[in-house]
């Protein structure tokens, strides 16, 4: 193994703190190749799918990665825009956003750099930013409101992935959920409120998540609490009654039973029982996406006029509001407490002097 970061270190090189803003990914353009690059690192991911992987290769790449991508690749073409993936502008917009709150709020140094489980930028690229930023504190932050080892377990592990190689690894903090953080709660609240005075009211409120499958739930993942939790929390927030929402689980896929209700299933009833007009929000997504722009305000909008429905209306994820920005900066402080870069400004003078004494016992820089 080759270790990174020894030569080109400097004794005056001043320290920073590192927070790694982290979402799943996107494809590089809507094209039925660049979607087939990234569904191949998705889809193969242990924690993903926890199939036997001699198995899993076989199916990954006898089968869905031979037809899977030309529809898919249409679909992102419906959600495309003109400075490119949802996901990843709005992420780029978030990171500026936060990078500019901490400066405003820490004392000392901060790089915050978005990257990628899947696709670019990656997480090994944002990491190697950070570490030539002078990163001796690491705090990663998933952008996964609900903890599941889907998600926020494989961040984790392709950050210690990347830091098995550093020679002179940081101190590292993770966040592993915010599903309640109160911050957030308020977020996704004011968000919703917002929407209903711009927007005739819908008769229902139905929180869609993306679903796992139940077997990762009965082995140990938190994920369907998480999501109860949130539902819950935003629902008493907004003064909801009991039969004024309802939550449901999304983007299902192979035969293998996931969380239930599914959101496609939840939508034609609703349709079927003689409801009009339905609210949807996904309170698991920091950020628009396909599963969100095309699956819900798309697909579920079609699913629900074809059972009598008349207007399905997707209430858009926190993205870069600034509000969505103030609580994960709110994370990041609490998280990141007593390290060097929330307690003092650096003194460039004893950087100076380090590297002096450095040079004089022999050091190179």
């Amino acid at each position: 193994m080759t270790y990174t970061g020894e030569k080109d270190y400097r004794h005056d090189q001043r320290e920073s703190l590192g927070i790694l803003l982290a979402n799943l990914g996107t494809p590089d353009a809507p094209t039925s190749s660049a979607v087939r690059r990234y569904l191949a690192e998705f889809l193969w991911d242990p924690r993903v799918v926890e199939t036997p992987r001699p198995i899993w290769w076989l199916i990954l790449h006898g089968i869905i990665l031979r037809f899977r991508p030309r529809r898919s690749a249409h679909a992102y073409s419906q959600v495309w825009t003109e400075q490119g993936s949802p996901l990843l502008v709005n992420g780029q917009q978030l990171q500026q956003k936060l990078q500019r709150d901490l400066e405003k709020i820490l004392p000392g140094p901060v790089n915050v750099q978005l990257g990628m489980r899947y696709g670019s930028p990656s997480i090994a690229s944002a990491m190697e930013s950070l570490r030539q930023a002078g990163c001796r504190r690491l705090l990663i932050l998933p952008m996964y409101p609900q903890y599941s080892a889907t998600t926020t377990a494989s961040i984790f592990d392709a950050v210690w992935d990347v830091l098995k190689r550093w020679r002179w690894v940081p101190e590292v903090r993770s966040i592993n959920c915010y599903h309640d953080d109160p911050a957030y709660i308020a977020a996704l609240a004011a968000s919703i409120s917002e929407h209903w005075a711009n927007n005739p009211r819908g008769e229902r409120l139905l929180f869609s998540f993306h679903g796992i499958p139940k077997r990762y739930i009965l082995n140990g993942d938190p994920y369907f609490c998480h999501c109860q939790k949130t539902a819950r929390l935003v629902a008493e927030k907004l003064q909801l009654r009991p039969g004024e929402w309802s939550l449901s689980f999304q983007s299902r896929v192979g035969r293998e039973e996931w969380l239930r209700p599914y959101t496609d299933h939840q939508v034609m009833a609703f349709g079927d029982e003689g409801l009009k007009t339905l609210d949807v929000v996904c309170p698991g997504f920091a950020s628009d996406c396909l599963e969100t722009l095309e699956e819900i305000a798309m697909q579920n909008h079609e699913f629900f006029r074809a059972h009598g429905g008349e207007q399905l209306r997707y209430i858009p994820a926190l993205n870069a509001r600034d509000d969505h920005a103030q609580a994960l900066c709110d994370l990041v402080v609490r998280h990141a407490c007593g390290w060097p870069e929330t307690v003092t400004s650096p003194d460039p003078a004893a950087y100076a002097d380090t590297r002096e004494r450095a040079l004089k016992m022999g050091a190179e820089r």
